[in-house]
């Protein structure tokens, strides 16, 4: 399986999201799955990339190949590394490339990316499923939207089952089960 992991490039004020990083390369490496992911080496980024590479498992990095810092020097997780004409082509082919999608805490980049494959599914783009890895509760403003959303008649609960907000690595393996 390919599982698309989206993330930030910084590690937080918390340490508890960079061990959830941690535990996430682990649990994908272990699996035997291939990382789809932003190409970079730092924060989150890095760390699910190294704890994935270091399982012997393919890496792939997807870059927009304006990225220069990357284009000139060898990422050391990366197995394999695509370069894009820019950002939007970049979230295309990791949309194409990733059979599972994965939001590690993370910025407005990472909400973006995970939005838009929350969205892509429930129209009926393509049939993939999306979890926000909700460690600390990261998410929880944005699932209460999603009941807020719901509550006012914009959302519908059957057109959401392909979302999963859980932090239990266990958990999400089931949910993957049942889903794919």
């Amino acid at each position: 399986m390919k599982i698309a992991v989206y993330c930030a490039s910084e590690f937080g004020k918390e340490e508890l999201y960079t061990e959830a990083a941690r535990e996430l390369g682990q649990w994908i490496g272990a699996s035997k799955h291939t990382l789809v992911y932003g190409g970079g080496e730092s924060g989150l980024m890095g760390i699910v990339a190294k704890e994935v590479h270091d399982a012997g498992c393919e890496v792939i990095g997807v870059v927009p190949g304006n990225v220069a810092f990357i284009k000139n020097r060898p990422q050391p997780y990366v197995t394999k590394l695509i370069f894009t004409e820019d950002m939007s082509e970049r979230k295309r082919k990791m949309l194409e490339l990733a059979d599972v999608f994965i939001a590690l805490p993370g910025g407005i980049g990472t909400l973006d990316e995970i939005s838009e494959t929350i969205t892509l599914t429930k129209i009926g783009v393509f049939h993939k499923p999306s979890i926000l890895f909700n460690r600390n509760g990261f998410y929880e403003p944005l699932k209460q939207m999603f009941q807020t959303m719901e509550d006012a008649g914009f959302l519908a609960e059957d057109k959401m089952k392909h979302v999963l907000f859980s932090d239990d690595l266990k958990e999400m393996e089931g949910f993957l089960r049942e889903w794919l």
